[in-house]
């Protein structure tokens, strides 16, 4: 996960910098432990979690389904899934650090280290809504196999809510990639809106609700 770069955060300088998943463990390793009160402060106000967590449970009709939290990070999604009312989230993440700051929510039913730049090694039509929030970002994953996976994980019918920080929206491919899925009968588009990544004058993101259809 990762916002707009203030010069004064090393760390998130670091993060649009990364240029592999080696660079990112490496980082989040060093910034599990500070992420989040780093991200609470007012020059920041990463509102993207709770955006991700409130489209899943306006768009879903089975608030207490199974969850995944793709690229979870230290939590912040879950917790706000879970203060919704979601009681089955798994959550999977690159980084072994900030999973044991997400283990400590105690909102997440499992919670495993993943590569989403990989094929997940969890079976087709497990999860009823899949939400990513922040990964989609520069130096971190891209749309292809990511996208392609969400759907796969999903059950018919189910959801998937990401967002994907605007400025790469188009040029990182991500909307062809949803194009793509679409023109294929995979999913239906619900929902495409711009939204906060940050509040007030911080970044924005491509906020997607994608519906796995029945036939995929």
């Amino acid at each position: 996960m990762t916002i707009q770069i203030p010069a004064q955060n090393s760390h998130l300088t670091r993060a649009r910098a990364s240029q592999n998943g080696k660079d990112c463990m490496a980082l989040y390793h060093e910034w599990a432990a500070t992420y989040n009160d780093d991200l609470a402060d007012a020059s920041q106000d990463y509102v993207a979690p709770v955006l991700t967590a409130q489209a899943a449970l306006q768009w879903t009709k089975n608030v207490r389904g199974a969850i995944l939290d793709a690229g979870c990070g230290t939590g912040l999604v879950g917790e706000a899934l879970a203060q919704g009312g979601a009681v089955t989230i798994d959550g999977v993440d690159l980084s072994p650090a900030m999973l044991k700051v997400a283990e400590q929510t105690g909102v997440y039913r499992n919670l495993d280290l993943v590569d989403l730049t990989k094929p997940i090694n969890k079976p087709d039509d497990t999860y009823d809504i899949v939400t990513c929030a922040g990964t989609f970002t520069q130096g971190h994953v891209g749309p292809d196999p990511a996208l392609r996976e969400f759907v796969r994980l999903t059950k018919p019918n189910g959801l998937i809510v990401a967002t994907i920080l605007h400025e790469i929206w188009k040029p990182g491919g991500y909307k062809a990639e949803v194009e793509k899925l679409e023109a294929e009968g995979l999913i239906k588009v619900l929902s495409i809106d711009l939204r906060d990544y940050r509040r007030g004058p911080g970044d924005k993101a491509t906020l997607i609700v994608l519906e796995k259809t029945e036939s995929a």
